[in-house]
């Protein structure tokens, strides 16, 4: 494909890309398939001759398309949401035609230096502590991660390697292995199983720290399971939780605060109240490819203080170095980045892989094109209509709300035995004019309704619960024959 027939190509894709937006609402939000459907359709090997475009995208129709789960549509309303809109994508391609691999400033400085600033944009968006800014040339920094699991990872391993440090240094007999066998993480017993997997990744001992009546860690409970643990013999070094939730004798303990969804929220007033206390954390992390309209990933994450990243995965074989890394080298404008000596933004040593996109691109088109006040809006229109879709169910005395409803996701269920819920769920997934998923609240199964899509309205909520209602109507209708 030569330049010319990239331009052609390009604009018919996007017209392609434009086309499956504007007509998802039509298509079925759950795909008809099993398992294994994709392999028979495509040859077993890649062809020794090239394929034209056309074969290409008449493909995308009869063999991709029929096993997609349009995540976009406004009839889905499971997990949580994935942004989109129209300005990521175009700052992906242009991403995609850079190419470039930001792992250090010398990789690609621009790569680099706008992410450090869109970090810095996204933090006063959220009225976050300086402290956790770069541009006050303080200790800490932002940096996007592909994901929440890998922030709490990497946050994991940071305290890990912290925690070993500060130990050996008080005690030098000490070994490595003497030391993590003692080791232990806390998180609620509410979390998700991306903590638990950060545990065994890091090999550390993982807690789950009861929840109280609104789902939320115990801090009591936390502050006994420390006790007792120090009590027994073992060192105490980490806490994640999706709220503040802030131990006695913190000084020895990483506080992680993860709000991978309800993050996005924290940029209107209304909402920012449910950060307080982020000013205690040493790391704090949410998605804007969940509700902020970035399309996947770009998973923030902050530190107060980049050295505890630095210090768990610096590693600088000669490849690598650049010759604007030693400390004074750069033009007194670039002193932002030498705070710490040698050249600290070298995001490779901010997280678990060496190579990384040109990802602050799309946060900067969405910034840029929606402004603050449009990205609020967005977001209190999705809290509304999960009100809406509350009220709606309050109105059924079939129905229970099984939780507080916050922002966009609302929990609910038939009054009744999990089972009558499952056969619930069951029917609508099998119908599939919408898609939910469930989830557990303690002994509850619960079906879960998020609003997710951009482009959904009242009348998609509307009908969603009317479908609800009348395979309702038939699952207890079954139970009673």
């Amino acid at each position: 494909m030569n330049t010319s027939e990239f331009r052609r190509r390009g604009k018919e894709m996007v017209d392609y890309v434009a086309n499956y937006m504007e007509g998802i609402e039509g298509r079925q939000v759950y795909p008809d398939v099993e398992p294994g459907y994709l392999r028979p359709l495509i040859p077993d090997s890649a062809p020794q001759e090239p394929d034209t475009f056309e074969d290409i995208i008449n493909d995308i129709e009869k063999i991709i398309m029929p096993g997609v789960t349009h995540w976009h549509s406004p009839y889905f309303f499971a997990y949580f949401p994935t942004a989109s809109s129209y300005p990521a994508m175009l700052a992906d391609m242009l991403c995609g035609a850079i190419g470039c691999i930001g792992f250090s400033w010398a990789a690609s400085p621009a790569c680099t230096e706008l992410e450090t600033v869109m970090m810095d944009w996204l933090g006063k968006m959220l009225e976050l502590p300086e402290a956790f800014l770069t541009e006050k040339a303080g200790e800490g920094g932002g940096v996007i991660q592909g994901s929440a699991s890998e922030a709490t990872l990497v946050a994991l391993l940071a305290a890990r390697t912290k925690a070993i440090h500060r130990l050996q240094a008080a005690s030098p007999e000490l070994t490595q292995a003497a030391i993590m066998e003692k080791l232990v993480a806390y998180s609620s017993d509410q979390a998700h199983s991306s903590v638990e997997r950060a545990g065994l990744i890091g090999g550390v001992k993982l807690k789950a720290i009861p929840s109280d009546g609104n789902f939320a860690m115990r801090a009591s409970a936390l502050q006994e399971a420390l006790e007792s643990d120090r009590a027994a013999g073992l060192i105490p070094f980490f806490v994640s939780s999706a709220a503040l939730v802030v131990p006695g004798n913190k000084e020895d303990m990483w506080l992680h605060v993860d709000a991978a969804y309800a993050g996005s929220a924290f940029i209107c007033p209304e909402f920012r109240h449910l950060l307080n206390g982020v000013e205690f954390a040493d790391s704090f992390n949410f998605n804007p490819h969940k509700w902020l309209l970035v399309n996947f990933d770009c998973s923030a994450m902050w530190v107060k203080k980049r050295s505890d990243l630095t210090g768990a995965f610096r590693l600088d074989p000669t490849y690598l170095k650049h010759s604007h890394q030693d400390s004074g080298k750069l033009k007194p404008a670039f002193n932002i980045f030498l705070t710490d000596g040698p050249f600290h933004v070298l995001f490779q040593h901010w997280q678990i892989p060496l190579g990384r996109r040109f990802r602050s691109l799309k946060m900067w088109f969405v910034f840029r094109m929606y402004g603050v006040k449009g990205l609020q809006a967005y977001i209190r229109k999705h809290v509304q209509l999960s009100h809406e879709f509350e009220s709606l169910v309050l109105q059924d005395p079939r129905f229970e709300i099984c939780a507080e409803v916050t922002l966009g996701l609302v929990c609910f269920r038939l009054k009744g035995s999990n089972k009558v819920n499952e056969a619930l769920l069951q029917r609508i997934n099998s119908a599939k004019k919408i898609h939910l998923v469930p989830c557990h609240l303690r002994d509850k199964f619960v079906l879960r309704f998020a609003i997710c899509s951009r482009t959904v309205e009242s009348a998609h909520v509307q009908r969603a619960w009317e479908h609800i209602k009348e395979l309702a109507a038939d699952v207890l209708r079954a139970e009673k024959e």
